[in-house]
């Protein structure tokens, strides 16, 4: 009888399986394109028969890419007969919600779109490509906007909010919207903090990117506008309330009685493609975008977007992080409870506060 893990693939196989490079692979996922669940290890996996199910649509593997093909602002303007200028003022003034971005060779922020979007666009609204910009535009252009980061924000919460339903991880993934002094006001609770940041979704796939971009990512992620944040705070308390009445967070001494029982199982994603909550209410322009500020790209836009240092994290899975000094306390206060004891560590040893009359010891801070 064939395991799970038989019946299954990991990323690296679904992918060629789908005629995808691994950048469209994920991008696949994080669209909901292509369906995951856990495995037993807590892993993504890709069914045998989600796979089938792609290869026997109709156009495969062509229509699978042109679902996740991507340009940036020179083959986007090109793809909409403008000039980049004009493509660069529609993105700013929120007409455009870029799907990913990557770092070119000065670090600057390159963004990426969709290119079935820039196409819908184009026939929805024509106006915009053609003559001067409308009133609305032209003035949100004036003051300086640029939707792109907050677009690009309430794409990716909106996405990363329709993989799970664990009501902790989904307050983790709203709680990204925030800075650390928004989000203390909000959830005062430190525990609660604390657990955000251990169960706050990674990379599918353990692909976590670059230093460089996870630093990007960290910067464009907080809301910056005093609407957005507005509304990321509502939404916060919204899901917190939730996730409290589920369960409450871990304390350190469950965290200890955890690291007893053993690892901490992953959460299970939900089925992908289904209605996810409302990122935030559109602002006014010809189309409802999704709440979307980053400088003019300067450089050349010949590098691919990964899918995480690019900004989506594709179907993504809440887990707990193993502490290392939690799961330690446990295996001495195990001993000390069993009556072992310990024994006097030699030079370079246990440090002095876990040592039997260290001073200090179990003190926790």
């Amino acid at each position: 009888m064939a395991t799970m893990t038989e019946c299954t693939f990991g990323a690296a196989r679904a992918a060629s399986e789908l005629g995808l490079k691994r950048n469209e692979f994920d991008l696949a996922v994080y669209l909901g394109a292509v369906r995951v669940r856990s495995g037993p290890d807590g892993r993504p996996r890709i069914d045998h028969e989600e796979v089938e199910r792609l290869r026997a649509q109709d156009g495969f593997p062509g229509v699978l890419r042109e679902q996740v093909r991507t340009v940036g602002t020179a083959e986007g303007a090109q793809l909409l007969g403008i000039s980049p200028a004009r493509f660069t003022r529609l993105a700013r003034a929120g007409c455009l919600t870029p799907v990913a971005f990557y770092l070119n060779r000065y670090r600057a922020v390159v963004w990426v779109y969709l290119a079935q979007e820039l196409e819908a666009l184009a026939s929805r609204s024509p106006e915009l490509l053609v003559g001067n910009c409308p009133p609305w535009m032209r003035s949100r252009l004036d003051a300086g906007a640029d939707w792109r980061p907050r677009n690009w924000r309430s794409r990716r919460i909106e996405r990363l909010l329709a993989l799970t339903d664990d009501p902790w991880v989904r307050a983790a993934i709203v709680a990204q919207g925030l800075d650390p002094v928004q989000l203390a006001e909000v959830v005062d609770d430190p525990y609660e903090r604390a657990h955000f940041t251990r169960i706050r979704p990674e990379a599918v796939f353990g692909r976590r990117g670059s230093v460089a971009g996870r630093e990007a990512m960290a910067r464009l992620m907080p809301a910056d506008e005093p609407d957005e944040i507005l509304w990321r705070r509502i939404s916060l308390i919204t899901e917190l309330d939730a996730a409290r009445e589920a369960r409450p967070a871990p304390r350190p001494g469950d965290a200890v009685d955890e690291a007893l029982s053993g690892p901490p199982v992953s959460v299970q994603p939900r089925e992908q493609g289904g209605a996810a909550l409302r990122a935030e209410p559109a602002g006014p322009g010809p189309e409802p975008v999704e709440p979307g500020p980053e400088p003019v790209e300067p450089g050349p836009e010949s590098a691919e977007p990964g899918p995480e240092a690019s900004g989506p994290a594709p179907a993504l899975v809440g887990q707990a992080r193993p502490e290392g000094p939690l799961r330690l306390l446990a295996r001495l206060r195990g001993r000390a409870t069993r009556g072992l004891g310990l024994r006097r560590p030699r030079h370079g040893g246990l440090p002095r506060a876990v040592r039997p009359g260290g001073g200090g010891a179990g003190r926790t801070g």
